[in-house]
């Protein structure tokens, strides 16, 4: 079992910066796929971002490409979504998630573990 447990939402405006932590315990997480997904209201969700040995082997969504940088450090036991340039469409809640390396990284199917989520907000 792992178990997960995000931090570092909150409300920003337009134009600024967060950074997301997802920290885990139970297991290391060198040995999983870790993802970052994100559901606004009313809306499905949505792959963000997702790393598996390190960040030459890193996958984003088309709409935050540029702007979003996932990185895990194996000796802490998390992983990271540092958010740039944020715009009133990146407002949801955001999910880290655990799965098996050879997945589908865009896929939440893929994905057995998830935390409970952090909200980001962006005002306009």
């Amino acid at each position: 079992q792992v178990q997960l447990v995000e931090s570092g939402g909150g409300l920003v405006q337009a134009g600024g910066s967060l950074r997301l932590s997802c920290a885990a315990s139970g297991r290391t997480l060198s040995n999983y796929l870790m993802g970052w997904f994100r559901q606004a209201p009313g809306k499905e969700r949505e792959f963000v971002a997702a790393i598996r040995w390190s960040a030459s082997n890193a996958d984003y969504a088309a709409s935050v490409k540029g702007r979003f940088t996932i990185a895990r450090d194996n000796a802490k036991n998390t992983v990271d979504l540092q958010m740039n340039s944020l715009k009133p469409e990146d407002t949801a809640v955001y999910y880290c998630a655990a799965g098996g390396l050879g997945r589908v990284a865009v896929t939440p199917a893929s994905y057995s573990y998830w935390g409970q989520g952090t909200q980001v907000t962006v005002s306009s």
